[in-house]
This record gives C-alpha cells, sequence and structure tokens, in this order.
C-alpha cells in the first residue's frame, strides 16, 4: 500500500473513530508515554513546537517543526482544527528477518488536523516521535524546505558520525557520501558548523540517560543530516535538494554523480504521509542495542503478500580476501574454479550462499548482461543448487538503475537468489526512489537485497522484508587501507549502540588474521583484523544482520576448523534479543536466541577487561565458550575453547584482553 493511500485511510479512520475536540481557543496539549515517565508539551501557536521531559527532567526543549512548500503555504502553521487521540496495544506483531521473532507496537498518539495536512505525535515508553501528512484530497506539491529542531537544554555530549569528506566549503559537497564514519565523541556546542553529521546519532543526557535521534518510514522523500551551525545547544535538520543535473561517474561509471540540484527538496502529492522524526529516550544505554523503534515506524509489510520465500542467511564472500585462495591446482582470481572453491566451501559448512562481488561483469560498462569470460554464470549456478547454496551477485547503482525490471527478470530465471546493491551513495529524494523501486521490483522476483553503499535503515525493511542487510557502517572493509590509521576496536564498542540501534548492518566480520594493538597494517590481499579472534567470533552475536558475511578466504577458515565450525552454526535472524550489558565506546554484551539456543556475545576496547554477566534469563544449559588466550593481548589470534555448564545462579565470569572478546553457545 503506497504512502498516499495508508494517509488517506488514516485521516479517514481519524475521522470515522474518534470524536473531534474543538481547538478554537485551545493552543497547548500534552501527550504522555503509556507508562507516563515521558511527557510531550506540544504547541501551536502560530506554528508547532514541542518539547519532552522524562521523569519531569527535561530532555528536549521547545523544538520548533514545520514544512515549507512552494507558494507559502507552511505545514506546521495556521489554525489547529481538530484533535485526535487515541492509545495502540498491538502486541507480539510478528516480524520477518529481524532479530526478534515479535515485537509489541504500544504508544499513546495525538494527531493535530489543519487546513490541509495534519501533525501526528506518538508517545512509546522509550521514545517520542512525529510526522506530518498531507490530509488535501487532490494536488502536487512541492516542498522546499523542512525544519525539524532538537533544542537540549544542556551542552551535552554527543557521538557524532560525520559525513567522512574533505569537501566542508559547504553542504552541497557533502550530499554525495558513503555514510561510513567514526564517531567523534563532543559537546553539543564542539560540533563543526561547516560539517553535516548523518544518522543515528546519540546524546548523552543526565543521569546516564541517552537521546537517540533518528528517522523511519524514509519513502520518496530525501533523509536527514544534522548540524550544529552556531556553537550552541541546538541540533538542526538539513535534506538534501533535488538533484537537477546528474551524470554518470564515480567508481568504475557506476555511480550517479550530481552536477546540480534544484532549490527544493521534494516534489509530492497530495494525502501522503512524511518520515517519522523519532527522539529515543533510553534510561540503561545496553538497550540501545535492542531498540525496535525504526523497524516499528516504517511501514508494514504488505499481510496479503507470501514472505516465506525470503530465506536470511551466511555468505562466503569474495572481496574482502581477494580472491586469495591456497593450496589449490588452479589460479585463483575472478573465475568458475574459485568460486567452485567457494561454494564448495559453503556446502561443506553449511553456510547458504556465496556472493560474486566485483569482478563478474564487464568493468566500466554499466551493463550487467555482459558477463567477464572467466566467468559461466550457467554452470556456476547449476554447480551451487547441486550443493543447495544460493548464489548473490554484486551490482552498482546505475548499472541496475538503466534497467531493473530486465536485469533482475533475467537473472531470477537463471536462479540468482538476490543482488548486493553498491555505491548510491545518496539519500536524495530521487534515489530513494530507487531504493524502493529495486525492494519492489526484487520482491515480485523473490531476490534478496543487500543495500551497500547505502545509508542507514530507515523502515523500508521493514515494508519489503527481502531487503535483509545495509552497510552505512564503517565496517571490517576498512582494515584493507586503514589498519594502521584507523581505530577499529573502539568503533566496534561504539557502533552498537548508535548506528545499530536503526537496524541491521553490514560489516563482514570474520577475519582469521588477528592483531594486537599496533600490530596491523592495510593489506588488499591478505587483510586483518585489528583485536583478537574470539573479537571476530563475538561479532556475530553482537552485529545484527540477517544476510552476514564470512569475510575471509574459504583457505584460512578450512586451516582453523574450530572457529569455522563455530561460526557455522550461527543463525542470523533471532527469536528473542537481551541486551546484558555495556558502555559505550567501551563493552558490549548482547544474548540471542534461536529455538532452544541462546549466543552470547562480548567485545571490550583496548582495556583489558573482567565482566560479570547476568545470564539468569536463560535458565540451564550447557555452554561452549570461546575465550581470549592468556597470550592474546600479543598473539591475537591466541584462543582457548572450553564446555562447562551454565552456573545455577547464572552468573558467568568473563576476561577479555586488549581488543578482546568472548563469545559462548548455550544449548538446553
Amino acid at each position: 500500500m503506497n504512502n498516499t493511500i495508508k494517509s488517506l485511510l488514516l485521516v479517514a479512520m481519524l475521522a470515522i473513530c474518534f470524536p473531534a475536540a474543538s481547538s478554537a481557543a485551545r493552543k497547548s496539549w500534552t501527550l504522555s508515554s503509556p507508562d507516563g515517565r515521558i511527557k510531550v508539551e506540544i504547541k501551536a501557536d502560530g506554528n508547532v513546537s514541542y518539547s519532552i521531559s522524562f521523569d519531569g527532567k527535561t530532555v528536549l526543549c521547545d523544538s520548533e517543526i514545520g514544512m515549507r512548500l512552494t507558494g507559502g503555504e507552511v505545514f506546521g502553521e495556521g489554525k489547529v482544527t481538530k484533535t485526535y487521540s487515541w492509545k495502540n496495544e498491538d502486541r507480539g506483531i510478528p516480524a520477518v528477518a529481524y532479530k526478534k521473532a515479535s515485537v509489541d507496537d504500544v504508544y499513546n498518539c495525538l494527531a493535530l488536523s489543519f487546513k490541509n495536512h495534519a501533525v501526528e505525535f506518538r508517545a512509546y515508553d522509550n521514545a517520542v516521535a512525529y510526522r506530518f501528512i498531507s490530509t488535501a484530497k487532490k494536488g502536487d506539491f512541492i516542498v522546499e524546505s523542512e525544519k525539524a529542531e532538537f533544542n537540549f537544554p544542556e551542552d551535552w555530549t554527543s557521538w557524532v558520525p560525520y559525513v567522512r569528506t574533505d569537501k566542508t566549503e559547504s553542504f552541497g559537497t557533502q550530499y554525495g557520501n558513503s555514510f561510513e564514519n567514526y564517531y567523534e565523541h563532543i559537546n553539543l556546542s564542539e560540533w563543526n558548523p561547516r560539517r553535516l553529521a548523518f544518522l543515528p546519532v546519540v546524546v548523552d543526557a543526565f543521569d546516564g540517560v541517552k537521546v537517540l535521534i533518528t528517522e523511519s518510514d524514509l519513502r520518496d522523500y530525501p533523509g536527514m543530516f544534522l548540524n550544529n551551525g552556531d556553537g550552541g545547544k541546538s541540533l538542526k535538520g538539513v535534506n538534501a535538494p533535488l538533484p537537477k543535473d546528474i551524470q554518470l561517474g564515480g567508481h568504475n561509471m557506476l555511480q550517479g554523480v550530481v552536477k546540480s540540484r534544484e532549490s527544493f527538496i521534494a516534489t509530492a502529492e497530495a494525502g501522503r504521509s512524511f518520515p517519522w522524526r523519532i527522539v529515543g529516550i533510553f534510561e540503561d544505554e545496553k538497550d540501545l542495542t535492542n531498540s525496535d523503534l525504526t523497524w516499528l515506524l516504517g511501514a508494514p509489510a504488505d499481510k496479503n503478500t507470501d514472505w516465506s520465500w525470503v530465506k536470511p542467511g551466511k555468505v562466503a564472500w569474495d572481496w574482502w580476501n581477494d580472491w586469495n585462495v591456497y593450496g589449490v591446482d588452479f589460479e585463483s582470481g575472478v573465475n568458475n574454479e574459485t568460486y567452485k572453491y567457494y561454494i564448495d566451501f559453503a556446502a561443506k559448512h553449511g553456510i547458504e550462499y556465496v556472493i560474486l562481488d566485483e569482478g563478474w561483469a564487464v568493468n566500466k560498462k554499466t551493463d550487467l548482461f555482459q558477463v567477464v569470460p572467466e566467468i559461466n554464470l550457467e554452470e556456476l549456478i547449476a554447480h551451487a543448487d547441486s550443493k543447495n547454496v544460493g548464489l548473490i551477485l554484486w551490482a552498482g547503482y546505475k548499472a541496475v538503475d538503466k534497467d531493473i525490471e530486465g536485469v533482475f527478470s533475467h537473472y531470477s530465471k537463471m536462479g540468482i537468489k538476490g543482488f548486493k546493491v553498491d555505491f548510491m551513495d545518496r539519500d536524495d529524494q530521487l534515489v530513494m526512489r530507487f531504493y524502493e523501486n529495486v525492494a519492489k521490483t526484487a520482491a515480485k522476483y523473490h531476490l534478496l537485497i543487500d543495500f551497500h553503499g547505502a545509508f542507514k535503515p530507515a523502515g523500508l525493511e521493514r515494508t519489503y522484508p527481502n531487503i535483509i542487510n545495509y552497510e552505512g557502517v564503517a565496517g571490517l572493509e576498512q582494515m584493507k587501507w586503514g589498519a594502521d590509521e584507523y581505530d577499529q576496536v573502539t568503533y566496534d564498542v561504539t557502533v552498537p549502540f548508535v548506528r545499530m540501534a536503526a537496524g541491521r548492518m553490514d560489516y563482514t566480520q570474520g577475519a582469521m588474521t588477528n592483531c594486537a594493538k599496533g600490530t596491523a597494517y592495510p593489506n588488499n590481499s591478505s587483510p586483518m583484523s585489528q583485536g583478537t579472534r574470539c573479537r571476530q567470533l563475538a561479532e556475530y552475536a553482537i552485529f545484527e544482520a540477517p544476510l552476514t558475511m564470512l569475510c575471509d578466504s574459504p583457505s584460512n577458515y578450512m586451516a582453523e576448523p574450530e572457529c569455522t565450525d563455530f561460526i557455522a552454526t550461527f543463525p542470523t535472524t533471532w527469536d528473542e534479543t537481551v541486551p546484558v550489558r555495556g558502555k559505550i565506546g567501551e563493552y558490549v554484551a548482547i544474548a540471542r536466541r534461536k529455538g532452544n539456543d541462546w549466543y552470547v556475545g562480548a567485545l571490550t576496547d583496548w582495556n583489558a577487561r573482567d565482566l560479570v554477566l547476568d545470564l539468569g534469563f536463560i535458565g540451564s544449559g550447557k555452554m561452549t565458550v570461546f575465550q581470549d588466550g592468556v597470550n592474546a593481548h600479543r598473539a591475537a589470534r591466541d584462543y582457548k575453547k572450553t564446555s562447562m555448564d551454565l552456573p545455577l545462579d547464572g552468573k558467568v565470569h568473563i576476561h577479555m584482553a586488549p581488543g578482546g572478546g568472548w563469545v559462548a553457545k548455550i544449548s538446553k
């Protein structure tokens, strides 16, 4: 169901089901969360603003919101004609390809109706969200700009992922970016006024409370960046203007390079809804690792569509290890012999997929029907089918955009199971239409989609469950060229609380060459990870990824059968997720259940760390544990495997080396 129909149904539902309240004299309203701890004060006196408190303490001061249209109309201005309020208590909503089997959707809602639009606020027990809705019956319009303020009461610290670019002379040079960067932990007043930050952003509030800013139901509309232009305590939303002139270029002629932009951000049709702006409020920071806000506020998938064909799983990946296999009687590279080796490896270990990354299609032709002569896809698909392994193809953005229907129809008929679509590197309205068109068309042909070169999840993965991963993360691929430059270990214990709060992420873990602090170096053909072997294993429990890469060479995995066999047991979607412990930038521990089995992982920063994990909620069970070896601080590959019973009191004492990890499988 498209946004227009959804919004018209919502407006109709309000008018029919809920009595209207006269708002002629009233200019302020209070909305509370179901548990009463969050209160939203909403004002509509010339413009709409809102403030938020938690347990009586201010989280956000009055913050204005609005949308300016061409012709002078402004959503968020004018007289409130009616108000509507209701409670929603949907419990146990089934989730497809997610970190839990079902999700509760419990909130209180208040909607203010104006002449041609409405603004809807929702208060959850851990968040406030709002969105604008056009209620006009007909007529297209143009959105010139959107106002989204986040005015904080104090100069709190924040976790900031700036757009990664050296070009900061204007915002226009920053809209095109890969949405990958490391975090700066700085005061609000210390934000660089010339730089944009992408979402999510986390702010450290009072008493350990964390404030998450992100968005959802982002469809046919540009994503939101944040900026602090005056060195104060306020953040403001910024949206990329609509591209006017796009030329083919960029990486291997696979990107759309924006040469000029319009003076407005979006075109729109009457009756549509706009994205949710989300302010999450987490009393315990570990709960950031288990947020459902983005998924909940995404538009539900078509309930009449059968999604049972969506099969998440693990992937043997070629690109990170540079097709570098050994101990074979053929020359490795982009050829059938190498990929048959990957397929045989995957089949032996129960790995569901193999990906053919960049190289299988003729370079710089922007044509996915031109396959390099070294590859015989029909032969590879037949071999993979005989081994019960699926094949996924990598594809550049413009090569797909050139003929989405033709490409997906052709390769689906051949037996390809999905596409990894890369190098969009934008989130303006035009590329947002591409995302949805890809997801919709791929679903038609029962193809899985992994959006690489992409922004963070923003609800479309609920609408189209065949979107089983997003990048938008500075993952392990950074180590191929920046192992001595980037601090991946600190990033690993930061990103679960910030980027992963928006959802799944294609981090691509699983390195078998592991390095203690200061010993890693860039290497394209034999890349390595910072931190210990157990860190890499634990990341399969920590990072949410329905399509999870095994990044290293099959030859390296086969030389490490104990670790490989353990990784191969990991599910990639879960029935239950429980945050155990965590502190942003220092350590994290998460437990995930699939059926009767639990997988528990923990990571630390560059400090050796002892933790007590309270796993009493699991009950009894047999534990298979991989822990850092006594010499892991020097030889990061050092680990110890042990077996034991889960203690009766559920308290598990663990030790992690610097840059270390700990992981266990607990079976009933």
